[in-house]
């Protein structure tokens, strides 16, 4: 049996790579396995694809999540032709001034959880398969205001990029998605945090336009997926410019905008 799994496949870019993938692989994929807290989302999503579903509402920073895919996995046996991590959050604000809880399920959910859920899953991997983990830009350098979630996601993409470089032997790719800010849910409660920067939002991605590429990334085998060009300038000045130097321009951008907000 052959299959995709998707975490995070309850909403924002899970949901959406879950869609297009459906529509791309008329033929070879028997089943989509769908991860995710909201079952009723999940249920849903199924009625929309034409592939048969497996749904496993599981919340992947609880321990016993994984031993319920271990199981599934052992029972079913699949040749998992495609993995996409799509499962994560992200809280903004200041470190010193942020509930510690949700710092830590930060890291659970965008490192634990993706470092589990893709060990658990190589062993049913054949050769020629393909990985999805969901990065994003903020991995580039480290940012004031949100620099638990950045971490996770340097995480996320060196931890990628190494396990591509692993893999190669066996052609099985990995794509690290490192998109901007993208117009989903994710980006709201993003901003239930104090901290928020306002012209993040001039540069706000469609979800679909962002897993269009990243899906034509990933085909063409490519280690990085980065949507637009803003995106693709950023991390060409990241690459370039000292981390020092970005989080000076940062936090020059943050007195601005908080400086403009108490004038208005």
């Amino acid at each position: 049996m052959n299959i995709i799994i998707v975490t995070g496949a309850s909403s924002g870019m899970g949901r959406e790579t879950a869609r297009q993938l459906d529509r791309i692989y008329t033929d070879g994929i028997d089943e989509i396995w769908l991860i995710a807290r909201r079952v009723e989302r999940l249920e849903a999503l199924s009625k929309e694809l034409t592939h048969n579903c497996h749904i496993l509402d599981l919340d992947l920073t609880k321990e016993a999540s994984f031993e319920k895919i271990k199981l599934e996995l052992e029972l079913f046996k699949p040749n998992i032709k495609m993995l996409v991590n799509a499962s994560g959050f992200g809280v903004s604000g200041n470190f010193a001034d942020s509930d510690l809880e949700k710092q830590l399920d930060m890291i659970k959910l965008n490192c634990l959880a993706l470092t589990h859920v893709t060990g658990l899953c190589l062993p049913y991997m054949p050769d020629n398969s393909r990985i999805i983990q969901f990065a994003s830009s903020a991995a580039f350098t480290p940012q004031i205001g949100f620099g638990i979630y950045a971490a996770t996601k340097a995480f996320v993409l060196s931890f990628s990029e190494s396990l591509n470089a692993e893999l190669k032997e066996r052609n099985i790719s990995v794509t690290s998605v490192c998109p901007g800010p993208v117009d989903t849910e994710f980006f709201d409660s993003f901003e239930e945090g104090k901290n928020s920067f306002e012209f993040k939002k001039y540069f706000m991605a469609n979800e679909k336009d962002v897993v269009k590429e990243a899906i034509k990334d990933s085909y063409k085998r490519r280690p990085m997926s980065v949507y637009s060009l803003p995106m693709k300038a950023f991390k060409a000045v990241s690459d370039s410019v000292p981390n020092e130097v970005v989080l000076f321009a940062m936090d020059k951008l943050k007195k601005m905008e908080n400086n403009d907000k108490i004038n208005e």
